[in-house]
């Protein structure tokens, strides 16, 4: 190829637009990282990449103290050179991980997936290397203007979340990361034309190496899916074929159809059940989170079944007129409340897909979304519910997660706003005055689920000003599901004796009912004790908070401060369940959750080897000044660095509850942060003053948006998304703008009076955001969102006291 050094005679303007392109491939890849771990593993591998993402930032920075003026010396190449490494390690990067086979379910027995888990971190960090290689480097050669390429480097940030979210909703997620590493190997071309390189033979050949991930053969670019997620598991069944996939930012639905070995999904089914099942579709989402579209019969006794699960109790203590149904899925529970005779049904399911698909088969389904006693609402639960004006006699929250991620404790790092504490008291506001509030979940031995429900139930009830809780509250069991029944007001005793005769006709066991006695709690499904009779006795006790804090599992009530339900681990239990590991105690540690602690150790050894130590090394025995010393810059940078990802994460993970999803969240906070923070950079580079000044401004903010957050969300909660996006901007905006300014502001600073420090200062800030990352999903499942943006409020503090007030004033070597 031909010299690639521009014409020295003429200075050429810096290549803004190709860092714009630079910029959004880099963020479009990793929310879609984001989207393809949700797929293959689960959603709380979203902040391993964001983690990931800034160890190849910071990576980037460490290298090029070593060899950027090397690089310099051409920089067109250079520059184009990263460009393709970061389009070919985009897309092979992601594929050869997945062949490393790495199963988050099998680290805890099988050590070698400790080293997978490492290996991929390292592997997936590449293509952000040569991205932020790419960026750095034209930082460093028109230095003169910086302004004008840190605009394009962030305005490409926020362009590429919002180009993926549209992408997933037509196209499948592995085939954008194909489209997404084409672009990256065309952007070369956008980079010649801006340095006045531009030959139609360089343009053939970056055409033809951009058609090289489309032209990959479909065995090479399939999705290997977990083996112990549903899908693996259905599709090694004789007979079972996909018939249809969707996808959307909201998951892949996968229809499964098998006539030899028909689907009977009906989770919790009586052993008394005596009727055959209607043929049934098993619809995936994510590969798991089963659902079933049902054939409608046209004899409604053919859904008997359906009456024959512990969820059915409500309709069997007074006829019910109208019921809500959360998270209406695939129609189980709509057909449920048909079969009950139920005259006014309101359904409610996040994903207009899963309507779709159900409609798209009406002669199958019955049309069940069109009948004329259904109304569907597209919507958040939650958000749907805090706007609405009706009550109801009935709001169902059915099984939502699959049974072998749930007891494998794969969801324990779920923000689930559905059953918090004010996720309840919403929903008791919902319910006429004999109303119920039914709500199931999987049975697991220890119980957890079901006790941490019930503990939630009865704090809700005593928030409400309720003192005998126990006088509102029902539950039953089978041997695979348990259903709590909250009402409005006290159960009358023709309801309780209901409910002993709905338990008797099924073989399902009475956890508690008021009045109810210790012997009759284990009379079917029998276990070695009562246990979960026991237990709802102990959180109904003066002592409950002592039961709590003594249990073996944590069952906490979850708030939307800490909104982990499906977390049940705790520190004082995992030495005695390490001790029984060859006698099943394995299975019931919270695999997800010691996953974010393994992720949290390699994490800070990667960040310190890779991004630390180098730069350590290189500018040991350097020049201090008088204002900035080593362990100065170390201090600040460090609290900057976290603080920033602090607030940055704990929103991220806040605003879920409003926009609805974690992709959803993750795109719009990411993308605000960026393109906020890099307009207050830019305003403080072209000021000069001191750091406690933004720092008073975000202090305010911050404490502002805890306290001011849930109130806004419950106003502006019925909006429709894009003008929720538009209130989250409003409220995020201007604290990301002031949030930009600490580190310039420090940064220009060390440059003028001491350049030698500033590789270190870039150095601990990187290390500071790679721990961060995940640092502040582990904080905020233990303290909460608060905890973690008061901490974040701290450091910004520290640095602010950090910040020299004294004048410039340079020391000797």
């Amino acid at each position: 190829m031909a010299s690639m050094t521009p014409d020295s005679s003429q200075e050429v303007s810096p290549p803004r637009f190709t860092i714009l392109l630079v910029s959004a491939m880099a963020l479009s890849y990793e929310i879609l990282l984001m989207r393809l771990f949700s797929i293959v593993q689960y959603h709380h591998f979203a902040y391993m990449v964001i983690s990931l993402a800034l160890l190849g930032y910071g990576a980037s920075g460490s290298f090029l103290t070593f060899f950027r003026q090397r690089l310099l010396q051409n920089f067109a190449a250079s520059l184009i050179t990263g460009i393709i490494f970061f389009g070919l390690t985009a897309v092979v990067c992601f594929f050869a991980g997945q062949h490393l086979f790495f199963n988050p379910e099998e680290m805890l027995w099988d050590k070698r997936h400790w080293l997978k888990l490492f290996v991929l971190y390292i592997l997936l960090a590449l293509p952000f290397f040569f991205a932020a290689n790419c960026i750095a480097l034209t930082f460093s050669r028109y230095k003169m203007k910086i302004s004008a390429i840190y605009a394009a480097d962030l305005f490409g940030a926020g362009l590429g979340s919002m180009i993926v979210i549209g992408l997933l909703y037509f196209v499948f997620p592995q085939n954008i990361l194909l489209i997404v590493g084409s672009i990256i190997l065309l952007i070369p071309v956008v980079a010649l034309f801006e340095l006045r390189l531009l030959s139609w033979k360089r343009v053939f050949l970056f055409a033809a190496l951009a058609a090289i991930p489309l032209l990959l053969p479909s065995g090479w670019k399939e999705l290997i899916i977990s083996p112990y997620k549903g899908l693996s598991q259905q599709m090694q069944i004789q007979g079972s074929r996909i018939i249809e996939e969707k996808s959307s930012p909201l998951g892949i639905l996968t229809v499964v159809e098998n006539k030899k070995v028909p689907f009977r999904y009906a989770p919790g089914l009586s052993l008394a059940a005596e009727s055959e099942l209607p043929e049934q579709l098993g619809v995936f989402t994510d590969g798991d989170g089963l659902s079933v579209i049902t054939r409608f019969p046209e004899n409604k006794d053919k859904l008997s079944h359906l009456d024959m699960v512990t969820s059915a109790l409500p309709y069997h203590l007074r006829q019910l007129q109208n019921v809500l149904v959360l998270g209406a899925g695939a129609g189980s529970d709509m057909l449920q409340a048909i079969n009950a005779g139920t005259l006014d049904i309101t359904a409610v399911e996040l994903n207009p897909q899963v309507v779709d698909l159900v409609r798209k088969r009406a002669g199958f389904s019955g049309g069940l979304y069109d009948l004329d006693n259904v109304r569907v609402y597209i919507d958040d639960a939650r958000s749907f519910v805090a706007g609405s004006t009706k009550t109801f006699d009935l709001i169902q929250v059915p099984v939502l997660d699959s049974f072998s991620g749930a007891t494998a404790g794969l969801y324990a790092l779920n923000e689930n706003y559905l059953y918090t504490k004010e996720a309840l008291q919403e929903y008791i506001k919902h319910l006429t005055p004999d109303g119920f509030l039914c709500l199931s979940r999987w049975i697991r031995l220890p119980p957890r689920d079901t006790l941490k429900l019930f503990t939630t139930a009865v704090e809700t009830l005593k928030g409400n000003g309720i003192k005998e809780p126990e006088n509102h509250l029902v539950m039953v069991r089978s041997w695979q599901t348990g259903t709590l029944l909250i009402k409005k007001t006290a159960f009358t005793k023709a309801e309780i004796v209901a409910v002993k005769e709905f338990c008797s006709k099924r073989f399902f066991d009475p956890v508690f009912y008021p009045g109810m006695q210790e012997q009759e709690a284990n009379r079917y499904n029998i276990i070695f004790e009562p246990y979960f009779y026991q237990g709802v006795v102990n959180l109904l006790g003066e002592n409950s908070g002592s039961f709590i804090k003594r249990y073996k599992f944590n069952i906490t009530p979850p708030t939307d401060d800490k909104p982990y339900f499906a977390n049940f681990f705790k520190w004082q239990t995992l030495p005695e369940l390490l001790r029984l590991k060859g006698q099943g105690g394995i299975a019931l540690l919270d695999s997800g959750y010691l996953i974010l602690v393994i992720t949290l150790a390699q994490a800070i050894i990667a960040s310190l080897i890779i991004i630390l130590l180098p730069v350590l090394l290189k500018s040991a025995g350097r020049v201090q000044s008088v204002n900035w010393t080593r362990s100065r810059v170390a201090l600040y940078f460090f609290s900057i660095g976290l603080g920033f990802l602090f607030l940055e994460i704990a929103f991220m993970q806040k605003y879920i509850l409003y926009l609805g999803h974690p992709l959803f969240a993750a795109a719009a906070v990411l993308a605000i942060f960026l393109v906020f923070a890099g307009m207050g950079s830019q305003y403080a580079q072209k000021r000069k003053f001191h750091a406690i000044w933004p720092v008073m401004i975000i202090l305010c903010l911050g404490l502002i948006e805890l306290a001011a957050s849930g109130l806004l969300f419950n106003i502006l909660g019925d909006l429709i998304r894009p003008m929720k996006v538009l209130v989250a901007v409003f409220m995020l905006g201007p604290l990301a703008f002031c949030m930009g300014m600490p580190f310039p502001l420090a940064l220009t600073e060390i440059g003028s009076e001491v350049s030698e420090l500033v590789p270190w200062a870039w150095a601990v800030n990187g290390c500071a955001s790679v721990i961060a990352a995940v640092l502040a999903t582990l904080l905020a499942v233990h303290f909460g969102f608060s905890t973690v943006v008061l901490s974040s409020l701290v450091l910004y503090g520290i640095a602010a006291v950090t910040f020299p007030a004294g004048q410039k004033e340079q020391v000797g070597t």
